[in-house]
């Protein structure tokens, strides 16, 4: 077993309400570009801001496996998924009632092989190739950016 060492603050959640914490996979998908790495960030549906691909738990999935079914269905890649967790973040996602639910999210490395034109998301999100620096500044979960801005995909063992 390989352990990524990455600095996190700690991080606080907004339970304000009587939530459980719920978790979802994410995808750090990214590729090396004239020698740098580079990672791909989509729009959000509802706002339009930059993340990485995620979604919840899928049955008989892994974790690795479901954040790499979530970069196939909204950024359009194919590739190697690892199951190396990278480290976590949290961010409250707004329900349609008014309440907020706190949700973690695990993050694990995918090399992209292969960007496809059609794939299910693709009239309803934007994506785009950004250094690891410009990623992280274009993120605004604030744990999630040290992660981006400290990936290296060298210090994975597939």
């Amino acid at each position: 077993m390989t352990v990524v060492k990455v600095k996190h603050k700690p991080q606080r959640l907004d339970v304000s309400h009587k939530h459980d914490v719920r978790t979802q996979f994410g995808a750090l998908c990214y590729r090396i570009h004239d020698g740098k790495v580079q990672v791909l960030l989509v729009t959000s549906r509802g706002t339009g801001r930059w993340i990485i691909p995620k979604g919840w738990p899928m049955d008989g999935e892994t974790p690795a496996g479901a954040a790499a079914t979530e970069a196939f269905e909204e950024a359009g890649v194919e590739g190697k998924p690892s199951d190396i967790c990278l480290g976590i973040y949290s961010y409250t996602k707004a329900l349609p009632k008014g309440d907020n639910l706190p949700i973690i999210v695990a993050v694990f490395p995918f090399k992209v092989k292969r960007v496809l034109k059609e794939y299910p998301e693709a009239g309803q999100r934007k994506r785009k190739w950004f250094s690891l620096k410009k990623a992280a500044m274009m993120i605004s979960e604030p744990e999630l950016g040290p992660l981006i801005r400290n990936f290296d995909p060298k210090r994975l063992k597939h």
